[in-house]
C-alpha cells in the first residue's frame, strides 16, 4: 500500500520540527502532490503534520 500525500496548508508560522518534517516528506508548496511507501517511518511523519497535510490510501 501506498500514501498520496498533499499540502493543503503553509507550515511558515509552524513549528521547526513541522517544518522539518513537511520538508521531510518531500513537500514545498501548497497543492504539491507526492507518493510514499507505507511503513512506521511515514505514518509517523503523517501523523505529526496531518493539520496540513491531505492523505489517501493507494490500493497496489
Amino acid at each position: 500500500m501506498k500514501y498520496q500525500i498533499t499540502l493543503k496548508k503553509s507550515p511558515i508560522s509552524s513549528l521547526q520540527v513541522h517544518k522539518d518534517t513537511v520538508a521531510a516528506l518531500g513537500l514545498r508548496k501548497i497543492g504539491q502532490t507526492v507518493v510514499k511507501e507505507d511503513n512506521a517511518c511515514i505514518r509517523g511523519q503523517i501523523f505529526r503534520v496531518k493539520h496540513m497535510i491531505d492523505v489517501q490510501e493507494i490500493k497496489d
